[in-house]
């Protein structure tokens, strides 16, 4: 077995997890925000739906300046309604997986330098990019979507087991 089939079944739990918290994502509510130095729902929610296609410059580049223009155009438009989130992290996703599908187990060796205006932010084995930057960023992005929600009093799906609002899976 390689590495990536056996981060592949991780990587479709925590995307399914997400998924049916933005399924629930209240149309008209982008704007809302728990506290004046939150992000809106709308950013949280779209970095969200953009982050598993990062697999892609992850495991093909060794690297990223962060405030590079050209990266930062890169990047899909925000979208502000669910429906159209749901189809970016969809085809994020889709790409995301078919990306870590193919990584041969010698590349999550090679190392990957973040960089912010040329100083070296992170660099580290792609293996770690993956599970650092990329997956437990998702996930912990994921939890405060978790908080959004249940301050705009909406059902917070079970993910891990059973929430205070779905006690049977």
């Amino acid at each position: 077995m390689t590495i990536a089939q056996t981060l592949l079944p991780e990587y479709d739990h925590e995307m399914a997890g997400c998924r049916k918290e933005l399924e629930r994502i209240p149309n008209g509510r982008f704007d809302f925000r728990p506290h004046p130095k939150s992000s809106p729902l709308g950013q949280l929610a779209n970095h969200l739906a953009t982050i598993p296609g990062w697999l892609a410059s992850t495991m093909h580049d060794t690297g990223m300046e962060f405030n590079d223009p050209a990266a930062k155009a890169a990047m899909p438009a925000p979208v502000g309604t669910r429906e159209a989130l749901l189809d970016l992290f969809d085809r994020c996703v889709a790409h995301g997986r078919e990306v870590l599908a193919a990584v041969p187990d010698s590349e999550f060796a090679v190392t990957w330098t973040g960089r912010s205006d040329g100083k070296v932010v992170l660099a580290l084995p792609r293996i770690a990019v993956y599970r650092s930057f990329i997956m437990n960023h998702f996930i912990h992005h994921r939890a405060q979507l978790g908080v959004y929600l249940r301050l705009l009093d909406v059902p917070v799906p079970a993910i891990y087991g059973p929430s205070a609002d779905e006690t049977g899976m």
